[in-house]
C-alpha cells in the first residue's frame, strides 16, 4: 500500500445548509496549505455545528483516499479531499482494518501528533443530504468503509505529506469495519476484556452486544 501518509488536511470552508433546510452544517471541509495546529479538540480553524459532532472523542475524522476513490467509482462522480467532511485524508493505511484503541503517530519530530482510534463514523442526515444519493446512510454503513474518529493524545501540527505510523495495537480483534453494522458478540467481549479506555458509546455497544450489560 506504500508508505502511509497524510494526503490533505481539511478544515471548514463555509457553513452550508443542512438536512433541515434552515440548520447549518460544517461538513464542507477543504484542503489547507502549510501546517495546521492540532489541539485536543481538533484542527485550528475548524468547527462543528451539530451537538453530536466534535469533542475529545471525535476531535479528528480521518478517511482513506483508497476508500474515497472506491466510492468515486461506485457513484460515478469525483470525491475530492474533505468532501465527506473529514479533517484528514490518508493513503497507505488500512483504515477500516484498524483496531478500536489503536494509536497512530502522525508527523515526525517534536511537533508530531499522537492519536487514538475511538470509533467508526455513523452516517448522519447532513452527510446523506450532502451526498444526495438514494439510501446513502445505509449504503455507506454496509460498505464497511466508515473512516476513523480520532482522539488527540499529543498535540502538535499536521500537514500534507506527514508520515503515519502505528505506535500501539491493543490485544483484541474489533476493527472499525467490523463494529459498524453487526458486531460479533465474542469479539466484542474480547474488546471489553482488553481493558483499554473506550468511548462511552463504544463501551455501551460492546456491553450490549456481548450480553455484559451492567446490572442496574
Amino acid at each position: 500500500m506504500g508508505t502511509p501518509h497524510v494526503v490533505s488536511v481539511n478544515i471548514v470552508h463555509a457553513l452550508i445548509p443542512g438536512a433541515k433546510g434552515t440548520n447549518l452544517t460544517a461538513i464542507d471541509k477543504r484542503p489547507q496549505r502549510g501546517r495546521i495546529a492540532v489541539t485536543e479538540l481538533g484542527l485550528a480553524g475548524d468547527c462543528h455545528q451539530y451537538r453530536r459532532h466534535g469533542g475529545p472523542d471525535q476531535a479528528l475524522y480521518l478517511y482513506a483516499r483508497e476508500d474515497a476513490d472506491w466510492w468515486a467509482q461506485q457513484l460515478g462522480r469525483q470525491i475530492p479531499p474533505g468532501y465527506f467532511g473529514e479533517n484528514l485524508d490518508s493513503i497507505g493505511l488500512d483504515v477500516s482494518g484498524a483496531l478500536i484503541g489503536e494509536r497512530w503517530r502522525i508527523g515526525a519530530g517534536p511537533d508530531a501528533v499522537e492519536v487514538e482510534i475511538r470509533s467508526p463514523r455513523t452516517p448522519c442526515r447532513n452527510f446523506a443530504f450532502r451526498m444526495a444519493e438514494p439510501g446513502w446512510a445505509r449504503r455507506f454503513a454496509e460498505a464497511r468503509r466508515p473512516g476513523a474518529y480520532l482522539k488527540v493524545l499529543r498535540t502538535g501540527t499536521v500537514g500534507a505529506g506527514d508520515p503515519i505510523a502505528v505506535s500501539f495495537r491493543p490485544e483484541h480483534d474489533v476493527t472499525l469495519g467490523h463494529c459498524i453494522l453487526d458486531p460479533d458478540p465474542e469479539r466484542m467481549a474480547r474488546l471489553l476484556d482488553c481493558h483499554i479506555d473506550l468511548r462511552p458509546a463504544m463501551r455501551e455497544l460492546a456491553e450490549r452486544v456481548s450480553g455484559r450489560c451492567p446490572a442496574g
